[in-house]
């Protein structure tokens, strides 16, 4: 059995770690540099910075944030936002990062996953899926996070980026996010079911069992928190041990 991954979410607009509900009404949580190290010092196995902003803008100011991190967070960092070109990935990375997540972009010219991912490899490359609900079985694809709308089927999108070459998929559930009513399994499984590499749940958590549902459910391979850890209503230790106490393999 592959160890689940814990991986904390910080989504950032210009200097401050924000948390909405459904990707709207933002308020400020924290400094990006301080709940990361806490949750570096707690055991977290992976870290997602997002530039919430970045697209709505044309721009992206999350790389400086990225580097300061790099200084004492030695975890892998992804990091999205703005990721609108090869070259703006090779920034992100010599800025410390490991991993990019890219979604706006990746929708408005496909042809970018496969070509982000034969200059940097798909290990490199996360297509980042914001999923709103749209009828029985039925999500779409939205971008700008949240604010536009596609028309493309999100789990049809999943299975797209992953033969352009993507090598995780992050999955939000716009529905669900920062409602800390659990994540939407539905569109986990579905997603899952349909592509090899690794998915990953973000969007609802609230509680340890939220967390420990998606392992019982099998629909990802991981499990980005942000509200259940900003507001510490768990935290990485608590996670670990919900989710290990019930046979689940995690990281130490």
């Amino acid at each position: 059995m592959i160890p689940l991954r814990l991986i904390g979410r910080l989504d950032i607009k210009g200097p401050n770690v924000v948390k909405g509900v459904q990707l709207e009404g933002l308020r400020v949580v924290g400094n990006p540099r301080d709940l990361a190290r806490r949750y570096y010092e707690q055991g977290i196995d992976e870290i997602i910075y997002m530039d919430i902003v970045a697209s709505l803008y044309g721009r992206n100011n999350i790389l400086s944030i990225v580097a300061e991190a790099a200084e004492d967070i030695f975890v892998p960092m992804t990091v999205g936002g703005g990721m609108r070109t090869v070259d703006d990935i090779r920034a992100a990375l010599r800025q410390g990062a490991d991993k990019v997540a890219i979604n706006t972009a990746a929708i408005g010219n496909p042809g970018f996953v496969r070509e982000a991912a034969e200059a940097f490899g798909s290990q490199c490359i996360v297509v980042s899926i914001e999923a709103k609900k749209r009828g029985e079985g039925q999500w779409e694809a939205l971008t700008d996070n949240g604010r536009e709308v596609t028309g493309k089927g999100a789990v049809d999108w999943a299975e797209e980026a992953e033969a352009l070459g993507a090598g995780e998929i992050l999955v939000t559930s716009v529905d669900q996010e920062g409602t800390r009513k659990g994540f939407d399994l539905e569109l986990l499984a579905a997603i899952h079911d349909r592509v090899r590499v690794p998915v990953i749940a973000s969007g609802g958590a609230g509680t340890d069992e939220h967390v420990l549902a998606v392992c019982q459910a099998g629909c990802a391979d991981a499990i980005a928190c942000a509200g259940v850890l900003h507001y510490e209503m768990s935290s990485v230790p608590e996670l670990k041990r919900c989710v290990g106490d019930a046979g689940f393999e995690v990281r130490p």
